[in-house]
């Protein structure tokens, strides 16, 4: 499975980001979706996740209630929409995906990587 995110940038505080994650070289709707950033000297950690079968999520306590994950499996694709973005959103965001009906958090469960995108979020 070959992972493609995108849709970074920089953005004032308080505005709005999408990413996408675009899958290829597999059947995507069999795999659980997970978002992962990385703040420059942090380590990486997880943001939210969707499963593939029932869509269910999980979000980080630090983005509840601001962003929101969702796939289409006809395009292959997951997103994140990120809103009321804060400075401290700023990091190199990362998709992944692991075949599991679960939605996973953890990020040594993941097996594919995306590239990571940048997301910069200016005060």
């Amino acid at each position: 499975v070959q992972l493609q995110a995108s849709g970074g940038g920089l953005v004032q505080a308080g505005g709005s980001l999408r990413l996408s994650c675009a899958a290829s070289g597999r059947t995507f709707n069999t795999y659980a979706t997970g978002w992962f950033r990385q703040a420059q000297g942090k380590e990486r950690e997880f943001v939210a996740a969707i499963s593939w079968c029932d869509s269910s999520t999980y979000y980080a306590d630090s983005v509840k209630g601001r962003f929101t994950t969702s796939r289409d499996n006809a395009k292959n694709t997951v997103y994140l929409q990120m809103n009321r973005l804060k400075p401290d959103d700023t990091a190199v965001y990362y998709c992944a995906v692991v075949m599991t009906i679960r939605v996973v958090t953890t990020e040594a469960s993941y097996d594919y990587w995306g590239q990571g995108t940048l997301v910069t979020v200016s005060s």
